[in-house]
């Protein structure tokens, strides 16, 4: 190494390779080595901290938690009250929280499934669980006992097993058709028993699973099994609680999904019930949308023919009775004026509003027994809203006097049934033989 002298102020860099050649050099650069040498920086070499045992995390291992529970079935067989006391007593000494999945698995098939339903080849397995079990009612409740009681005890357990019998719907391709039957039957059952929620019906819109029609197989089953033990009105209330009541034409695909290819199928199928229910909503379902595009139309202020051209057109369509047909108009009359707030207002307001509309009722009303459906409505909203209750009989008066929508020859006889049916709602007067509208009676 060399260096160079005379230079003023040392204007130059030193490279040393090695402390001990610092005696090479003068000594102002000595001292300022040194100083150097002394103030390293410090470096990042990290520290180990002790993990206390309570926050050490256990490797998840799902292989020797299956050993467990299959060897347990092994020994309880074909006694579900047996494999019901083991898999409580099981429950305070296994992770259940954790390997929910893999039990489920076992319990329903006999062991880890890999996905697409098939199970695991390098796992051990049990003979003794759902698959193999007798396709029977009887053998369908009691496997559903089993499971209930499992998830009354582990309360943890009710999300893992919802989102397990997701997961079987979708390996439906998997199973045999033996096995799908058990399953829809046991799925029925724990519907039924409100074990699970009817959303997991959407993991059978799956679009592979509709196109090769097994979504639809399987729902027969389903609900032959839902039906079995819960009347229509209890399985309509659970799919509407969860949005499915309007969604069972995803069954099929596009292009056969309509309400009397539907209606076909399960009324072959045994299913009548399910049928007249699908149809049922399928025309409240018409009726909304009606309803909610004549509002529009009435807000735009489309001319009344238009208006007329289109709920006659809907009425062929949808095949709504004219009875059925002015309800809805009334509904929408009434639902696209914003109305006043002050009672001594909204009854002229109302006048106007209605004057405006007269021909559309009118050509709605061609049966006496469509204006005596317009004339309950007319009570059913004055009644509901409280500002309207002095309103009725001006409502009444102007539909009579303009011969528009009730018939001027017998208004005493339709008030009068208007009163009758009140007292049969439980409604409280509104008309009166001092307020009648046609006569002085």
């Amino acid at each position: 190494h060399s260096y160079a002298t005379g230079l003023p102020n040392h204007s130059f860099v030193i490279v040393i390779c090695h402390p001990d050649f610092s005696c090479l050099l003068p000594l102002s650069f000595q001292g300022v080595f040194m100083s150097n040498q002394r103030q390293q920086k410090p470096t990042l070499t990290g520290q180990r901290f002790k993990t206390r045992k309570r926050d050490e995390k256990e490797r998840f291992d799902p292989t020797q938690f299956q050993e467990s529970i299959v060897q347990g079935l092994n020994q309880t067989g074909t006694d579900l009250e047996a494999v019901a006391k083991f898999l409580d007593a099981s429950g305070a000494k296994l992770d259940y929280r954790r390997y929910a999945e893999t039990l489920f698995d076992i319990l329903v098939a006999g062991g880890m499934l890999a996905p697409g339903g098939t199970l695991s080849d390098d796992m051990t397995r049990t003979e003794f669980c759902l698959f193999t079990a007798q396709e029977d009612m009887e053998t369908m409740q009691a496997y559903a006992q089993v499971f209930n009681k499992l998830i009354r005890r582990y309360k943890y357990l009710e999300k893992g097993f919802e989102e397990e019998i997701k997961k079987l719907l979708l390996f439906l391709k998997g199973f045999t058709e033996s096995e799908r039957n058990k399953l829809a039957m046991l799925t029925g059952i724990l519907l039924a028993n409100g074990n699970i929620s009817a959303s997991i019906l959407s993991s059978l819109f799956n679009e592979n699973l509709v196109k090769e029609g097994v979504s639809a197989a399987f729902a027969v089953k389903l609900f032959k099994s839902w039906l079995n033990e819960r009347d229509i009105n209890s399985v309509a209330a659970s799919l509407r609680k969860v949005g499915m009541d309007n969604r069972l034409m995803e069954l099929f695909p596009a292009n056969k999904r309509s309400c009397e290819h539907f209606s076909k199928y399960f009324t072959d199928a045994g299913l009548k019930e399910l049928s007249d229910f699908a149809r049922n909503q399928q025309s409240i379902g018409a009726r909304k949308e009606l309803q909610k595009e004549l509002q529009e139309q009435m807000s735009r202020g489309d001319p009344l023919k238009d208006i007329i051209a289109y709920i006659r057109e809907e009425t062929k369509k949808s095949n709504i009775s004219e009875q059925t047909m002015i309800g809805i108009i009334w509904s929408s009359v009434m639902s696209s004026m914003e109305w006043n707030k002050k009672e001594e207002l909204v009854t002229e307001q109302a006048i106007k509003h209605l004057k405006q509309y007269s021909p559309l009722l009118k050509a709605f009303t061609s049966q006496g027994l469509s204006e005596l459906t317009l004339l309950l409505k007319i009570q059913e909203y004055c009644y509901d809203n409280i500002h309207f209750m002095k309103a009725f009989q001006k409502i009444v008066v102007l539909l009579y006097k303009g011969k528009s929508c009730l018939c001027p020859l017998e208004p005493c006889f339709l008030c009068c049934v208007a009163v009758l049916s009140a007292v049969y709602l439980g409604r409280n007067f509104i008309l009166t033989g001092r307020n009648c509208v046609g006569t002085s009676e």
